[in-house]
């Protein structure tokens, strides 16, 4: 049981929270690169608890910084974006995406003093198709994460946004709990969905796998395990890296390359930032009708305010568009579509559910392992100033990859993840090469 004391440091990420501090400490995606364009309207962006606006200048480059003009605190979300800055209408104060106040529009010239006007920015950065922003420490910006899928060709990566209206940790915990896949996802398949050779089909036989957990330099990670025929396990690898990523099982080991970010906007709001390498997505087992279609396509409009974004249309508003009728035959959730399905369990919980009220049982290992971690984390760096795994090296996200595989019955099962992870990669590189 997670207390409530440790249930608040680990949901809270406002400025000040030990977990607010460690997540600054590491690059947060904030939005889809064709969000903002060249002397376009600002974009409002909710991070970490802080009220933020993105905008693209006059050369391209992408500014974040604090919403309100250093001048009166009016918003510069109505701003003029306009020949290299971020003009507030209010007075006409300008700003570059540095921060740096370029007019007092006015200010008589013999007044001016602009030169001590500082507007509160974030560095940004763009890779894969998103814009990547560091809230930490301005003066010490390490590199972005060594994630694998970064290590992609930009039109290589398909990005999957959607917002989730809970906190971000129980968003995330369902990517690390790999039972409810059997069940939420696909109760009603059988063995017979699947081909024989699919070592997914040992899921429908085994809805009850076994876990092996273990700490690691990006996080943890956990290999859960069903028996397989011709002396073999299937086993199904993924990880949680510091500090909201996740690596999940849903694709084959040897080709799937993806990483998904659950990014807070505050401690109620989440933003998922799901990235793959095109074509080595989940290929699903099934139909429509059984509802374990893998992404929801329909989304509401986007508007201007800072929740406005990325929202489906399926939604608590409509109870998710569960159909009852379906549940009793077909789907097992009533719920249409896995992301959903997902949306629908998490958001249920509340906005931030109350852990005390858990009772966790073996299944749930990696999740109490993951809580755990965090907690040390946060409080390594907030009483010692110990810098959290990977803020410092983000190399060490590199030896991480989520998947599923057979592999042979007595296999030491991280042994044998490192071997295959090597092999892999060295059969990628060698195939790139030759091209």
């Amino acid at each position: 049981m997670t207390s409530a004391r440790d249930n608040e440091t680990l949901t809270s990420v406002g400025p000040g929270t030990p977990m607010g501090e460690l997540m600054r400490r590491y690059w947060v995606p904030a939005a889809l690169s064709s969000e903002v364009t060249k002397d376009g309207d600002p974009l409002r962006l909710k991070l970490l608890c802080e009220d933020l606006i993105a905008f693209r200048d006059s050369s391209g480059r992408v500014g974040v910084m604090d919403h309100r003009c250093p001048h009166r605190c009016a918003s510069l979300f109505f701003g003029r974006n306009e020949e290299g800055g971020i003009r507030c209408v209010y007075h006409g104060w300008k700003f570059d995406v540095d921060g740096n106040c370029t007019d007092m529009a006015n200010v008589p010239p013999h007044q001016d003093f602009k030169h001590k006007v500082h507007a509160k920015a974030y560095r940004a950065e763009e890779r894969a198709g998103l814009i990547w922003v560091y809230m930490g420490d301005q003066a010490r910006v390490p590199a972005l994460p060594d994630l694998e899928v970064l290590q992609l060709d930009a039109d290589a990566v398909g990005i999957d946004v959607f917002q989730r209206e809970c906190n971000w940790l129980q968003a995330l915990e369902g990517d690390i709990d790999t039972s409810h896949v059997d069940f939420l996802h696909g109760g009603t398949r059988t063995v017979d969905d699947f081909p024989p050779d699919d070592p997914r089909r040992y899921g429908a036989i085994h809805r009850d796998p076994e876990y092996t957990i273990a700490e690691t330099d990006w996080g943890t990670m956990y290999g859960a395990h069903r028996p397989a025929d011709q002396g073999r396990r299937y086993w199904r690898v993924a990880h949680f890296l510091f500090p909201f990523w996740t690596m999940t099982p849903a694709g084959v080991f040897d080709t799937y390359i993806h990483a998904r970010a659950w990014v807070p906007m505050d401690d109620h709001h989440t933003m998922g930032f799901g990235l793959s390498k095109k074509g080595s997505r989940l290929t699903a087992i099934g139909n429509a009708k059984q509802g374990i279609a893998l992404h929801v396509e329909e989304r509401l409009p986007n508007t201007t305010d800072r929740f406005g974004r990325w929202r489906f249309a399926a939604n608590a508003r409509n109870d998710y568009r569960i159909d009852r009728a379906a549940q009793q035959s077909q789907i097992y959730s009533g719920i249409t579509g896995i992301t959903l399905q997902d949306q629908a369990m998490t958001e249920s919980m509340g906005e931030v559910v109350d852990r005390s009220l858990e009772h966790l049982a073996p299944s749930d290992r990696m999740i109490a392992v993951t809580r755990r971690r965090l907690l040390f984390a946060a409080q390594a760096l907030q009483k010692d100033a110990v810098a959290p795994p990977g803020a410092d090296e983000p190399g060490v996200f590199h030896g991480a990859r989520g998947g599923y595989y057979l592999a042979p019955e007595n296999a030491e099962w991280q042994d044998f993840y490192k071997e295959r992870l090597t092999s892999v990669r060295r059969q990628a590189s060698s195939a790139a090469a030759a091209e």
